[in-house]
């Protein structure tokens, strides 16, 4: 939480959120967090959004894009494509390991089942973002989480806690229809891979094109789990988020 003495509780926080509309949440965020908080995006199917809003609302909030190093190509070029645009205040990191030095000490994390998934977000995705929150001294990190993307984020706060951290949903209410107006209203540009059929893009070797009886979240690390490590409780043991 942030550093004031007399700040509201997340229940507080979440009660907040509920009935405000998202420029008075962003105004929230800054009123409680300061220059305590920062943003992430994937640069996926449908980061345009949030990123197009911390644009418009938080110009100067850091954002961290995590490049495991085996994201698509099209992926580093739209970002680039939405960097160019809009002004937003994107910060890279990369895992401590390479990506060649993994797979020569690992094998291809990826392909072991979900033990060697959960290893490969500890190195690509936990420990990199651990890292930017430490060195940015936040206590707050805004995510584009939405209830709607999977059955597992269905219960998420607006204001959660996450070990040493408060995650941050500003359009965690947010339908598919609401993102994809918002997308239509501002002429959004999309990420090139939706027109190949992908609806949740992440890394090349654990994304595949939504199939015919699938869910959206069935096209991400081949079915195993849906999320990346970033927002599991699980995946703490080892670093403190």
């Amino acid at each position: 939480m942030s550093r004031i003495a007399d700040a509201p509780s997340i229940e507080e926080l979440n009660e907040q959120f509920a009935d405000s509309s998202i420029a008075a949440r962003f105004a929230l965020i800054e009123e409680q967090f300061g220059g305590e908080v920062i943003a992430s995006t994937s640069a996926g199917a449908q980061a345009v959004v949030m990123l197009h809003l911390l644009s418009k609302h938080a110009p100067r909030i850091p954002i961290i894009f995590i490049d495991t190093g085996y994201h698509f190509p099209e992926t580093y070029r739209y970002l680039d494509q939405l960097t160019a645009r809009m002004t937003l205040n994107i910060e890279v990191y990369n895992p401590a390991m390479t990506a060649a030095r993994q797979e020569a000490l690992n094998g291809k994390l990826w392909e072991q089942g979900e033990e060697g998934l959960q290893k490969y977000g500890l190195i690509n995705k936990v420990e990199p973002m651990n890292r930017a929150l430490t060195e940015h001294r936040a206590s707050a990190w805004i995510s584009g989480l939405r209830r709607s993307q999977s059955q597992d984020r269905g219960a998420l706060g607006f204001f959660t806690r996450q070990a040493r951290t408060t995650k941050i949903h500003p359009i965690l209410d947010w339908c598919d229809d609401d993102v994809e107006n918002y997308i239509y209203l501002h002429s959004l540009p999309r990420h090139p891979l939706l027109e190949r059929g992908y609806v949740s893009i992440g890394d090349w070797h654990s994304t595949s094109p939504l199939e015919a009886g699938k869910r959206a979240e069935d096209t991400r690390f081949g079915g195993v789990k849906r999320e990346c490590g970033l927002h599991e409780e699980s995946q703490l043991a080892d670093y403190q988020i």
